[in-house]
C-alpha cells in the first residue's frame, strides 16, 4: 500500500499541477466519446494502450471483459452501457479481450470454479464462445486459450447489441462497435472486421471495425 500512496503522492506533486486546466474542465464535465470495456486484469490499463487522458474513455473493467445480454435485472454493466449510450453519447464502444486471459483460460481447459461460485457464475455469459471453441480443433493448449479469447469478445459484441440503448444508437447510424484483443507481449493487438470476421491486425487496418457506424436514416 506504500507504493500506491507514494504514487499519488508524485501525482500530486508533479503529474496534477502540469495537467492542471485539464482537470479544472473535468470537474463539472466529462465528454467521452468511447466506451472502452475491458478485463480488469492488471497488465490492460487502457489508458495506457490508447494514450488517452482523463476524460477520454469511459471504461468498464471485470473478470473476462464481458457484457451480460440485456434482461429484466440489469446489473451494473448494463447501467454503465445505457448511461455510456445513452446520456453521454459515446460515438464508438470498445470490447478488449488479452492473451494469457485467467477467465478464458479456465473456461477453455475447463478448470473447477466451484470454489469461486461467483466467478463461475458470472463466466456462464461466456458460455457462446465456450460452446463455439469447443467445437474446434485446436494444435495446442495455447491456441486453444487464444481462440477461446477472440470468441469470447465476439460474444460479448452480440450480446452489448442486445441492449436497447445500443440498438438503438447503432439503428440511428449514430454508434460503432469493435472488438479488440491485445497481446500483452508484443503490445499488438487485433481487431475484428466486421465484414470478413476475422482478427486483423490494427497497425495494418487502422480504420477496420466489428460494426460499423451506418449514415443515419434521418440524414
Amino acid at each position: 500500500m506504500k507504493d500506491i500512496i507514494d504514487g499519488f503522492l508524485k501525482f500530486q506533486r508533479d503529474a496534477f499541477p502540469r495537467r492542471s486546466e485539464l482537470f479544472k474542465r473535468l470537474a463539472t464535465s466529462q465528454n467521452p466519446r468511447t466506451l472502452f470495456i475491458s478485463c480488469s486484469d492488471s497488465r490492460l490499463v487502457p489508458e495506457l494502450v490508447t494514450q488517452r487522458e482523463p476524460g477520454d474513455l469511459f471504461v468498464i473493467r471485470n473478470a473476462g471483459n464481458i457484457v451480460p445480454s440485456y434482461g429484466p435485472e440489469p446489473g451494473g454493466v448494463s447501467a454503465t452501457v445505457e448511461y455510456a449510450v445513452s446520456a453521454l453519447g459515446v460515438t464508438d464502444v470498445v470490447i478488449c479481450g488479452h492473451s494469457d486471459c485467467g477467465a478464458m483460460t479456465a473456461i477453455a481447459a475447463c478448470k473447477c470454479l466451484d470454489h469461486m461460485p461467483a466467478v463461475r457464475n458470472w463466466l456462464r455469459y461466456a458460455d457462446s464462445a465456450r460452446v463455439v471453441n469447443e467445437a474446434r480443433v485446436h494444435a495446442s493448449e495455447r491456441e486453444r486459450v487464444d481462440s477461446m479469447v477472440r470468441e469470447n469478445v465476439i460474444a460479448q459484441l452480440a450480446n452489448i447489441k442486445t441492449h436497447p440503448s445500443v440498438r438503438l444508437a447503432l439503428e440511428q447510424g449514430h454508434l460503432a462497435l469493435h472488438g479488440w484483443v491485445y497481446n500483452i507481449e508484443t503490445g499488438s493487438i487485433d481487431a475484428l472486421d466486421g465484414a470478413t470476421d476475422r482478427f486483423v491486425s490494427l497497425s495494418e487496418h487502422p480504420h477496420v471495425c466489428a460494426t460499423p457506424a451506418r449514415l443515419s436514416r434521418a440524414a
